[in-house]
């Protein structure tokens, strides 16, 4: 797959609400009430990340996706995506298991090409201008920047200069405190982990939610976006 030819749009969940929620080592029982939670505070976007034991994740994975297809509270909007994904292998895995878009902590073409030949939104992790034209040019729908803490909103602003085609997701270390920096750099969406889904109580992760997507919101409406 090349630039020009067309390629899978970027998940609604993650344009519409600007948050992708990042779950590490969640049950099958687990992941659907985080979901819940999640979707209740207006995060649109939830990835759970294979590097826990993969069939655990690939449980969990099974059971948002379940649960969000049979129910008609809040989490049945939620883009349910697969993190950590390093082979095709896992690729294929996770979308059997029900994943909607794939994310990948690095930027590797072959991959990424064959997730998008099966019509799946491929965000690959890049933190190079080198990495994030490799990525594009593979077939990704957006770019996962990676890791955000190390290099700013700036970072974000000044790629929009030769690549202002390209969707950027700043994800790793990004709070409700810096998120809407990052958006008003030039940002689609931010990434969070642990700030946001911490040991997955539902209230807590519910109230961060809120405080997250209202700052992305404010960015957003500041910018004329």
């Amino acid at each position: 797959m090349t630039i020009e030819d067309p390629r899978p749009a970027i998940p609604t969940g993650l344009t519409d609400g600007g948050v992708v929620a990042i779950a590490r080592r969640l049950t099958a029982e687990t992941a659907p009430i985080v979901a819940r939670a999640l979707a209740d505070g207006g995060v649109r976007a939830f990835e759970i990340t294979l590097n826990a034991p993969q069939s655990v994740a690939l449980r969990a994975i099974e059971a948002v996706a379940s649960d969000a297809a049979t129910s008609s509270a809040s989490s049945a909007s939620l883009a349910i995506g697969a993190g950590t994904i390093l082979t095709i292998e896992a690729a294929r895995d996770a979308i059997d298991a029900g994943a909607t878009f794939l994310v990948m902590p690095h930027t590797d073409p072959e991959l990424v090409a064959w997730v998008a030949a099966q019509g799946i939104p491929a965000l690959p992790g890049a933190a190079t201008p080198t990495e994030v034209l490799a990525g594009w040019r593979a077939g990704a729908a957006a770019i996962k920047v990676f890791p955000a803490s190390a290099v700013g909103p700036g970072f974000i602003r000044e790629l929009q200069g030769p690549f202002p085609e390209i969707p950027l997701v700043p994800t790793g270390g990004v709070t409700a405190d810096n998120a809407g920096a990052f958006i008003t750099a030039g940002a689609i969406a931010v990434g969070l982990g642990s700030w946001l889904v911490g040991d997955g109580e539902p209230v807590g992760v519910a109230t961060r939610a809120r405080q997250v997507t209202a700052a992305v919101q404010a960015a957003r409406e500041a910018a004329g976006r």
